[in-house]
């Protein structure tokens, strides 16, 4: 097939292996120019002399390149799949988490809600906007793939900023669902049709069917989940506060214990501060885990004695880029449970101007979202908060507008008054000058 699919971020550890893994893996998309773009050279190249070996051994199945220029990369793309952080994550990550609450701030994580994943989004958006402005320049048929975090912000960003890019955002959240429903039910995942809807690390399973019988599983699926749980909680998965948002808000909640807490004051009465810091040092271990194996694997390249085996996956990540990619160009229309897209009357009781996760169809003309229509009031009412603080993160941001941002942060039930808010960006600016200093 006669396609250009950019990986921007290609040099990453954590990104750049699985989605090479999952295009080894396609014969769909056999054929295509795969071009690796990523502003640091020297990881860039490592990834590039690793994939030129694995696709020599699957016959050359792609036509690989690397570029560390954003012109000669989105020159004729197709197709762009984007994962960028700034900065070192892990040290910002843990300031985003600490600082608030040094100042009262109840949030519990702070990747992509809350204060931290305020501070989060002030960071990565700007270099995300100057990229979808040059791919909408460039390459304005482009389809645009959105990994970054805070996802629902960065995509709400990329929204306003352009006018025809056609993109998506994707999470693999969804993950922890299609391992334990399938289970539970005792059946197979490609037997099931999950409707979950909500906003992105915040949404609700809404609907359950049985594809072969078209069975309404959302019954059996409430019958069995306590018992199933019983001896499965997980302090970074499901455990106390899922299963409070459960009884109390009558669906089950998909994102785990320490990213739904993110938007809920109440979050930290159900969790405890250590395992959010463990899970902060865990991400970060994997991470090192992964670059450690790529480092390890290219040194071994060098000295001739690269293994069999090879570096990347032999079976899909489970991210979802490459399977959207190859609906798109076999016009498959298939069924995706979990996409970040615009609103624009899906939810018809949440915010036209916002990106709602949920279920969506994909065929030659790209993602169609399916309408839900109204979700219960209680879940629309929290979704609705979370909205109105992402709105106004968005409009701080394109406005570079101090003012607007330390509103954003005193809105936030997780801060709620301005003296806080006013503190929290005063220091987080201090510290995070080179990311924060276009705020006037």
């Amino acid at each position: 097939m006669d396609k250009k699919i950019v990986l921007v971020g290609a040099g990453s550890s954590s990104f750049g292996p699985s989605m090479l893994s999952d295009l080894l893996l396609s014969n769909v998309l056999s054929g295509c120019t795969i071009v690796l773009h990523d502003i640091d050279k020297e990881k860039l190249e490592i990834i590039y002399e690793l994939i030129t070996v694995e696709n020599k051994r699957n016959n050359n199945k792609f036509n690989f390149e690397r570029t560390t220029s954003r012109v000669e990369a989105f020159k004729g793309a197709d197709f762009v799949i984007s994962s960028i952080e700034v900065g070192d994550r892990h040290s910002l990550w843990l300031q985003d988490h600490e600082i608030p609450r040094k100042y009262g701030s109840t949030q519990i994580l702070g990747e992509c809600g809350g204060p931290g994943g305020t501070f989060h989004a002030f960071r990565v958006i700007p270099p995300i906007i100057d990229i979808v402005k040059d791919a909408e320049k460039i390459c304005p048929n482009t389809f645009f793939i959105n990994f970054s975090n805070p996802m629902a912000r960065v995509c709400l960003a990329i929204k306003r900023v352009t006018k025809n890019l056609k993109f998506i955002g994707l999470c693999h959240q969804i993950h922890f669902l299609n391992h334990h429903i399938p289970k539970m039910l005792n059946k197979k995942l490609e037997e099931l049709k999950l409707k979950v809807v909500g906003l992105n690390h915040f949404g609700f399973l809404v609907g359950l069917e049985d594809l072969t019988t078209c069975k309404d599983l959302m019954p059996e699926f409430d019958s069995k989940i306590l018992d199933y749980y019983k001896d499965k909680w997980d302090r970074f998965e499901f455990s106390d506060l899922t299963f409070e948002v459960y009884d109390r808000f009558g669906y089950f909640p998909h994102s785990g214990d320490n990213h739904l807490g993110e938007y809920l004051q109440f979050g930290e009465e159900f969790t405890k501060q250590q395992d959010m810091v463990d899970w902060i040092n865990r991400s970060e271990q994997l991470g090192k885990g992964i670059h450690g194996r790529i480092i390890k694997y290219h040194k071994r390249l060098k000295k001739g004695r690269y293994p069999k085996k090879g570096v990347f996956l032999k079976a899909p990540s489970g991210e979802r880029a490459v399977p959207i990619i190859e609906s798109i160009l076999t016009d498959k229309n298939s069924y995706e449970s979990s996409i970040n897209i615009p609103n624009d009357g899906i939810i018809t009781n949440l915010p036209e101007d916002l990106i709602i996760e949920g279920p969506a169809r994909v065929d030659k003309d790209g993602i169609h979202g399916i309408k839900i229509g109204n979700l219960p009031k209680n879940i629309a009412a929290i979704l609705r908060i979370e909205a109105t603080i992402q709105d106004l993160c968005i409009e701080a941001i394109i406005k570079r507008s101090k003012e607007l941002a330390i509103a954003c942060l005193a809105v936030d039930p997780n801060v709620g008054s301005f003296k806080k808010a006013d503190i929290i960006f005063s220091e987080m600016m201090e510290i995070q000058k080179k990311y924060l200093s276009y705020f006037k």
